[in-house]
């Protein structure tokens, strides 16, 4: 890594919280940006800068005016908004970019287990009085309009006191980490008929799924938006890592 180089690291994902660390070790010079307020208790070397851009030149002009050299991508898999951005800021300005995302969840081998584009398509997937526990964010309620089950049980893990738009959703609050013994009780007392998630990939969000799959209950996973064609990545930290000592 030359002395001149200066990583914008957008992050919002685990391996985001990795590469800061290692970065930190190496003496890079980066700084961090995030486009919503971190959740859970861990905490990066470096307390990212919130930014939340309108337009993609508005990210450019920023990432322009901060002098970076080179864009490493490891947003959250569901904020394509920001890889958007900071991938067409990238190409605008003749810098290095890469995208980190650790793979999907693959549905072979799980036979109660079903994907779904979005979460709208999850929605038609519901069967009638069905009382569904759902890991898809606040904003997301939306698309459940129509919904034919009996309770939507929705997943928060920041404490507020906003009314569900809906009468049919009822709010579950909770800290994570979450182990897969703690969803199983979860699940059990709350008599889920259907676990409806994100398809997150990775060990930090996979309780949930292995708590349904012991105790049979279906899964539908929520598809990851589409990335931009032409999109630079890799799947592992340590190539990231070879990435950055090359710049």
């Amino acid at each position: 890594m030359g002395n001149d180089a200066k990583i914008l690291l957008l992050a919002g994902s685990f391996e985001a919280r990795r590469m800061a660390e290692a970065l930190t070790e190496q003496g890079a010079i980066y700084d961090a940006w995030i486009s919503e307020a971190p959740r859970g208790d861990a905490r990066m070397p470096q307390t990212p800068r919130l930014h939340r851009f309108e337009t993609a030149t508005e990210m450019r002009d920023a990432v322009e005016q901060g002098g970076y050299t080179a864009v490493l991508d490891a947003s959250h898999a569901f904020d394509r908004t920001v890889t958007q951005q900071g991938f067409a800021a990238a190409k605008a300005l003749g810098l290095p970019y890469l995208r980190l995302e650790r793979p999907d969840w693959s549905v072979d081998g799980h036979s109660n287990w079903r994907r779904a584009p979005d979460v709208a398509a999850a929605n038609d997937m519901i069967a009638q009085g069905a009382t569904v526990f759902c890991a898809t964010g606040w904003d997301s309620l939306p698309d459940f309009v129509g919904f034919r089950g009996k309770k939507l049980l929705l997943r928060q893990t920041r404490r507020h006191d906003r009314p569900p738009p809906y009468p049919f959703v009822q709010l579950v609050f909770g800290d994570p980490p979450f182990s897969a013994r703690d969803e199983e009780t979860l699940f059990q007392n709350l008599s889920i008929d259907l676990l409806i998630c994100r398809n997150l990939g990775g060990r930090a969000s996979r309780p949930k799924l292995d708590a349904a799959e012991a105790l049979g209950i279906p899964v539908i996973l929520i598809d990851r938006p589409l990335a931009p064609e032409g999109l630079p990545s890799v799947a592992e930290i340590a190539d990231a890592l070879a990435w950055t000592a090359a710049l």
